[in-house]
């Protein structure tokens, strides 16, 4: 019940009779983050509930207690060995701004300890310093800070949340190195350096450089890295005809005329190989008038396809190189292969007449065969023929003869027909064909 002890609780909050060994205890939060509120009480006070409120620190204003140390965004922690009790406050807003207190419950009159929170928005900062690196390169990023922190510590983290930097800190001074990162405390020139190694394109971005207070927020100051890609005197395409020769120009700048010169081969610079000592077909000559140095490949071949470097400085500074895109044309290998087709075709197209003609031998073979039988056939029928026509004609002759003889006989009266002509003898013939 209210009571004249809560009254006179009342009017002493009114009239600021807090009792307190520290004073007003200031708290800075980000909108959107978590603060921690820490208030230190004295000996003898370990057993006793410890609280926090705003407001008039009424029944309904007490935010959390150690009794029920959980309560909606609020967390309470009695540390009784250091003798302070921590309250968390967590997801901040603007309204959450203001006037607290800390309470310790005894007999009679509590012990308030006023605690005043800030909050500010969850970025920084309003000055931004720019670094500008290549692929491969180291770079260091240089943290000035106020003479006052010389001995605090320090740390570095990517983004722009103050917020949660610290958690999540690349690097700290308690822990110089880490992998490629390494962080260097200069407290003469008041400033810490971060130097990073063998820089990638993913490291472009925001960085912030801590350095952390007890009593308020963080000390900060903003870096922006752009990591550009490496690269070179120019960049340029070049395409090659398989089974021909090609040539590559390199300009280099004139202060490298004395420097060794070298075409690489491989996607990226950090993992090429040297050609020239690798491979026998490449020709390197260097022309110190023009500035530039060529190298000849004789044969082009089609797994000669690729990304190159050539270039005049061994440490791979930036302008000193050319990056070239080298592509072969394998159209001479089509011209090849159509010869190969039409040949194939005339191969076919000659065993084909080849069987044609064979196969029409054969059958001339076959025909002659037949045509010899038919001759000897022909033969033996033309002997007959000519053995009937031999017998016919002396049959002939004979009758011829009779039929002559008789003609004879029949004119012994007339001598001038005893040697008849030839003529004669044909017509005697016919005449004796006519009978």
């Amino acid at each position: 019940m209210w009571s004249f002890q809560n009254l006179l609780l009342t009017i002493c909050i009114v009239l600021r009779c807090v009792t307190s060994a520290v004073g007003v205890i200031h708290v800075t939060g980000y909108v959107g983050s978590i603060v921690k509120v820490s208030c230190s009480y004295d000996e003898g006070y370990e057993s006793y509930e410890k609280y926090l409120c705003k407001n008039n620190c009424g029944d309904s204003d007490v935010l959390v207690t150690t009794s029920e140390s959980r309560k909606n965004k609020y967390r309470i922690n009695d540390d009784k060995t250091a003798r302070i009790f921590t309250t968390t406050i967590s997801d901040l807003h603007s309204e959450d701004a203001g006037k607290y207190w800390c309470g310790v419950t005894i007999t009679g009159k509590d012990i308030y300890t006023e605690v005043e929170l800030k909050l500010v928005p969850d970025r920084c900062c309003d000055t931004v310093t720019k670094v500008q690196s290549y692929e491969g390169y180291s770079e260091s990023i240089s943290c000035p800070y106020d003479s006052q922190y010389q001995n605090n510590f320090k740390y570095i983290c990517r983004g722009n949340l103050p917020s949660t930097c610290l958690q999540q800190a690349l690097i700290t001074s308690n822990n110089r190195e880490n992998r490629r990162f390494r962080l260097d405390d200069e407290k003469m020139l008041r400033k810490f350096t971060v130097a990073i190694s063998n820089l990638t394109q993913s490291d472009s971005g925001s960085y912030l450089c801590g350095v952390q207070r007890n009593s308020d927020l963080d000390v900060f100051s903003a870096v922006e890295l752009k990591v550009k890609e490496w690269c070179c005197v120019k960049s340029t395409k070049v395409t090659g005809t398989a089974g021909h020769p090609l040539t590559l120009q390199c300009p280099y700048p004139s202060q490298n005329q004395n420097n060794r010169k070298f075409l690489c081969k491989g996607d990226h610079r950090n993992s090429c190989r040297d050609m020239a000592m690798i491979e026998s077909r490449l020709t390197l000559r260097d022309d110190i008038y023009s500035n530039s140095f060529s190298v000849t490949i004789t044969k082009i071949q089609a797994d000669d396809a690729g990304t190159y470097w050539c270039g005049s400085d061994s440490q791979w500074r930036v302008g000193n190189h050319v990056k070239i895109q080298l592509s072969v044309d394998a159209g001479q290998y089509v011209v090849y292969a159509v010869p190969a087709v039409l040949l194939l075709l005339i191969c076919a197209l000659v065993v084909t007449v080849y069987q044609c003609k064979h196969q029409k031998v054969k059958d001339g073979k076959a025909v002659m065969n037949r045509n010899a039988e038919n001759e000897e056939g022909l033969e033996e029928v033309t002997a007959g023929a000519e053995n009937n026509i031999y017998g016919n004609e002396e049959v002939v002759r004979y009758k011829q003869q009779s039929a002559c003889n008789n003609y004879d006989d029949a004119g012994e009266d007339e001598p001038d027909y005893e040697n008849f002509t030839t003529s004669e003898e044909v017509y005697c013939n016919e005449n004796f064909h006519r009978r």
